[in-house]
């Protein structure tokens, strides 16, 4: 096993052991301190996998915004430190159950499949690729989406607003 392939199972067991804890901690804190991980494991495996456009859109969103955002929301949260969060049901078994079945079937398609194997070729970066393509035929689609971006802002900035400041 080279360095790599080390590195690569270390960080795999690292971001699935952080995210069962995000599922199965009781703590709110807790799961979102462990969200960190994962989201930094998933960024990782993204670089792994040649994809650092992806990997740095990772990090940027998810751990940049989406993280920050709910790790004040509960920190500024003083009634949900010491309030205990649970279901109704809890039904353990049941979803071993279901969990073990969608490992099952998905390693029979996993082993089954017939992949194309193609040999070691350099790794290059994706986002002069993603540049170009922005900005020459999908120009039109990206100016809409930030169009759409800047009324949601615009719209969500509106809805937070008191009526006495209007």
């Amino acid at each position: 096993m080279s360095i790599a392939d080390i590195i690569f199972v270390g960080v795999s067991f690292v971001t699935v052991a952080s995210a069962a804890v995000v599922v199965l901690s009781r703590s709110l804190i807790y799961s979102v301190f462990s969200l960190l991980f994962t989201f930094f494991g998933v960024a990782t495996l993204y670089v792994f996998l040649g994809a650092d456009f992806l990997a740095g859109a990772q990090v940027l969103i998810y751990v940049g915004g989406i993280l920050v955002l709910l790790l004040f929301g509960v920190m500024l949260t003083h009634r949900l430190y010491n309030l205990n969060l649970t279901t109704e049901r809890f039904q353990p078994l049941t979803g071993t159950v279901i969990a073990i079945a969608v490992f099952i079937s998905l390693s029979v398609v996993a082993i089954g499949t017939r992949w194309k194997l193609i040999g070691e070729k350099e790794l290059e970066p994706t986002t002069k690729q993603f540049g170009e393509a922005f900005l020459s035929s999908y120009l039109l689609p990206f100016e809409i989406a930030s169009v759409l971006l800047l009324v949601a802002l615009i719209g969500a900035a509106m809805l937070v607003r008191r009526r006495t400041d209007i």
